[in-house]
């Protein structure tokens, strides 16, 4: 096999494949005993009837036909890889015959659009910012914070506090579908109710908005529309709603003073104890995100420099790849797609436009990566090809290897390599700084989310240092799409969290911490739970893990 690129316009190629006769012969040989073999023909056994009978039960051109298509299907794509050039469309063939003859050399021509190869604006060393790894008083502020609010009770609001988005309430509800039956797994007597937490479709919430202490309104909801008790139902439709609020309620937080430090959060040292165990916690999380951390800012940094635009068909491609990554942490989540979006406040709109987002990024910076590699003229050999084989399936290392070659999947291998190799000689001799307090990182500048706002659950690790290592709370604050596979891991099991926590009907945390810890005990001992050494804050996760 003899291989040609041509470039053209539009980052088109070219390529023209030729086969020498001898190959020709003796693919035709090999279609003309596979046939005989395949198919019966009256007079001869399996694998015995000669050429001229075959072409007259099949018809004259079968066999040239089978190998002229067998010779472009397999050539194509090695030949692909041998000029290590990867598509992004679908090629066009072009022969020089229709078929191939006994005897004769055969030619075909693909052209197909191919990877861009962009240049970047300069190939300096990297600059990039990076927080600093020490927690800072907002940060462990931030951090007591949500810990207290693990910690909130209720008290009744004024009977002339009206609800407003993000309150809570004490409400009744009674659910009537199309055809006036009563939809029981929606009624309650009583429930307390936060609005805005998509447990029910925005109208919902819409009407109690601007209700106080005993008033009533009735409202049609869609329970089609993403919601969290939507999911539970088996035919969600059109329901109405008659709701009526029993009592406004007014979330407490406990006071932050030695008392409560020491016998709800089980610190004996206080409060001092309490936010030194949470820088502690802040401190470690930043360490174990910086690796990644300073990936994703040399990569941002990098795509910053590329001259170019990425294709269209690229980020298309990049973007379902993505997708099936996401859809496939929720579903190892159990979480349903409109579960999620309803737990992140987001519609289904939001998410595209964030995912096509991603697509782009993660496309640019591929190609910004392509960009370093050919300018430090950085290569893969068909050794380290082999090598990479080996450390994947060393039994297997040598077939698996001959079947991505036949299929042409090794460019594509040898480019990933190559940007593996780029990223690890920049980050190698890239230039970091600190980030100034209230500077934002490059790669979320267009986002809420930053280093400083991703260690949510510090507080709950340094209380479960100190008092319940099995306990552990994910509190990371909103993302806006988790099309990422970490972020969609962390928010769908924010989102399953929350729809078990809404139909649980055991004690909670806040009614527990009330009891003293004498009354504790005496629950432990009941259920058959050795309390010897407990602390209240011990005592209370016990319980719960028990009920």
């Amino acid at each position: 096999m003899e291989t040609k690129v041509e470039a053209l316009k539009d980052n088109r190629k070219k390529l023209t494949v030729s086969v020498d006769a001898t190959e020709v012969d003796n693919r035709i040989k090999k279609t003309y005993r596979d046939f005989a073999g395949k198919y019966n023909f009256p007079g001869f056994r399996k694998g015995k009837a000669p050429r001229p009978v075959i072409d007259s039960m099949l018809g004259p051109n079968a066999v040239t036909a089978t190998v002229t298509e067998d010779i472009i299907n397999s050539l194509y794509p090695r030949a692909m890889d041998e000029a290590d050039l990867i598509a992004i469309g679908q090629p066009s063939f072009e022969q020089e015959s229709d078929l191939v003859e006994a005897g004769k050399s055969f030619s075909f021509s693909a052209t197909v659009e191919v990877r861009p190869e962009f240049s970047l604006s300069s190939y300096d060393a990297i600059e990039i910012k990076l927080p600093s790894v020490e927690a800072t008083e907002e940060e462990i502020d931030s951090q007591v914070d949500e810990l207290r609010n693990y910690y909130y009770t209720f008290e009744d609001a004024p009977a002339s506090k009206k609800l407003a988005a993000g309150d809570f309430a004490e409400i009744s509800l009674e659910a009537v579908d199309a055809n006036g039956n009563h939809v029981e797994s929606l009624e309650t007597e009583s429930r307390l109710y936060e609005l805005s937490s998509g447990l029910f479709p925005p109208a919902f919430d819409e009407a109690l908005i601007g209700l106080s202490k005993g008033k009533k309104a009735t409202v049609e909801v869609d329970m089609s529309e993403p919601s969290l008790m939507g999911q539970g139902m088996d035919n969600p439709g059109k329901v109405t709603l008659t709701v009526e609020v029993k009592q406004v309620k007014k979330k407490v937080l406990p006071a932050l003073d030695d008392e409560w430090a020491k016998e709800t959060a089980g610190f004996e040292g206080g409060v001092a104890e309490l936010r030194e165990r949470v820088a502690d916690s802040i401190k470690q999380q930043k360490e174990q995100m910086m690796p990644r951390l300073r990936e994703n800012e040399a990569l941002y940094a990098l795509q910053e420099r590329l001259e170019g635009e990425a294709p269209k068909a690229m980020c298309d491609v990049e973007e379902q790849s993505l997708l099936q990554n996401f859809f496939m942490q929720i579903q190892q989540q159990g979480v349903t797609f409109d579960a999620y979006l309803a737990q992140m406040g987001l519609t289904a709109e939001q998410f595209r436009d964030d995912l096509k987002k991603q697509a782009r990024d993660v496309t640019e910076q591929d190609l910004a990566l392509d960009a370093w590699a050919r300018h430090a003229k950085i290569d893969v050999t068909d050794e380290e090809i082999s090598a990479e084989f080996a450390k994947a399936d060393a039994a297997h290392a040598a077939s698996l290897e001959k079947e991505w070659r036949d299929a042409g999947r090794i460019a594509t291998l040898r480019a990933g390599m190559r940007r593996t190799a780029a990223l690890s000689a920049i980050m190698d001799n890239m230039k970091v700084s600190e980030l100034a307090p209230g500077e934002k990182l490059n790669s979320v500048k267009d986002d809420a989310d930053n280093l400083n706002a991703k260690t949510g659950s510090s507080a709950k690790k340094a209380k479960s240092t100190k008092a319940t290592k099995e306990t552990k709370k994910s509190s990371t604050g909103k993302a806006k799409t988790a099309a990422g596979a970490s972020k969609a891991t962390t928010q769908a099991a924010k989102a399953s969290a929350s729809a078990n926590d809404s139909a649980a009907a055991k004690p909670t945390k806040t009614e527990l911490g009330k009891l003293k810890v004498a009354e504790l005990r005496e629950q432990a001992a009941a259920m058959g739970i050795d309390a010897d050494g407990m602390k209240k804050a011990d005592l209370i996760e016990a319980l719960l893990k028990a009920e």
